[in-house]
């Protein structure tokens, strides 16, 4: 360091330790005058400086609750616990407080060799001198897509199996059927097709043999409805022809229903064996409700 530099840094020490000592002893004095300032019999005498005191200690006990509510983890099954708790303490009553988680989304390839399968099922009834189609909405959409291959082509592309767009209420009672049909009878069981869009149900209404109900009018959109299939050895069957499913739906319909759910196995004009149904009351069939409706667990699938 040369001598120009090591003289100037020293001159500069004379002006600045100075300052420093004098900020350093008006700190110490602040400090003694506040601890002084908190004693009982000096209420009266710094009042002002005690008024501050307790300022600066609110601000930065609110600035703390604010970090913690800011930055904690967001627990999505606490938000829908809480939202269940207070729109339907009914189904949060049933569940004793436990959220179910959703099983994962069902294969698509899965799904399309079920529907073939089924189709056959429905073919050999025919060929047998049965009349009587399987009440599934996929009958009449497998009709409309056999391409130039002979092939069973499910146009899945419009069909939503995301649980998230499911509305609560609706999806903790099936969670809760799914779960009981595993555990009592040991059927697994998949969704097939929950919120459904207004195109899609109006695509579907105009086969009369599907459903009858146009957009709006169907829980679907809604997100409080759902139409489901069993699971065995890895396959998906869809089928009502099949023995094994016809018992599982069956008893599907008598556990959807010991939960407050309407079944479509009882249904007059179309039985629709797998679909189970919320029916929200005071519903106001409107678009506006549907969007609310069936985006209310998206944000807890969100976070």
């Amino acid at each position: 360091m040369s001598f120009e530099l090591r003289q100037k840094l020293q001159q500069n020490s004379k002006i600045i330790m100075p300052m420093i000592k004098e900020k350093l002893k008006n700190s110490f004095l602040f400090i003694q005058k506040v601890n002084h300032a908190a004693e009982e019999n000096q209420t009266q005498s710094f009042w002002y400086i005690q008024q501050w005191w307790i300022l600066i200690s609110s601000l930065l006990l609110f600035g703390s609750i604010i970090v913690f509510a800011v930055t904690r983890p967001i627990n999505p099954i606490k938000i829908e616990a809480d939202y269940l708790k207070e729109v339907d303490p009914q189904i949060y009553t049933l569940l004793n407080g436990e959220m179910l988680t959703p099983p994962p989304e069902v294969e698509e390839s899965l799904v399309n060799e079920a529907i073939i399968s089924a189709m056959q099922l429905e073919q050999q009834n025919q060929n047998s001198g049965h009349s009587n189609p399987i009440s599934t909405i996929f009958s009449e959409n497998l009709q409309d897509n056999i391409d130039e291959n002979q092939s069973w082509r499910f146009n899945t592309n419009l069909v939503d199996r995301k649980w998230d767009r499911l509305n609560p209420r609706y999806k903790q009672r099936l969670l809760m059927v799914f779960k009981i049909m595993k555990e009592r009878y040991n059927y697994e069981m998949v969704l097939l097709e929950g919120y459904r869009s207004p195109a899609r149900q109006n695509m579907l209404s105009s086969n009369i043999n599907t459903t009858r109900a146009k957009a709006f009018q169907s829980y679907h959109q809604f997100g409080l409805a759902s139409d489901i299939a069993f699971k065995r050895e890895g396959k998906v069957v869809i089928s009502e022809r099949d023995p094994w499913a016809w018992r599982g739906y069956q008893l599907y319909g008598e556990v959807a229903e010991s939960v407050g759910l309407t079944w479509g196995g009882r249904w007059k004009s179309i039985q629709d064996y797998g679909h189970t149904e919320y029916r929200m009351p005071g519903l106001k069939k409107t678009a506006e409700m549907a969007e609310k409706l069936s985006t209310e667990g998206q944000f807890s699938a969100q976070n």
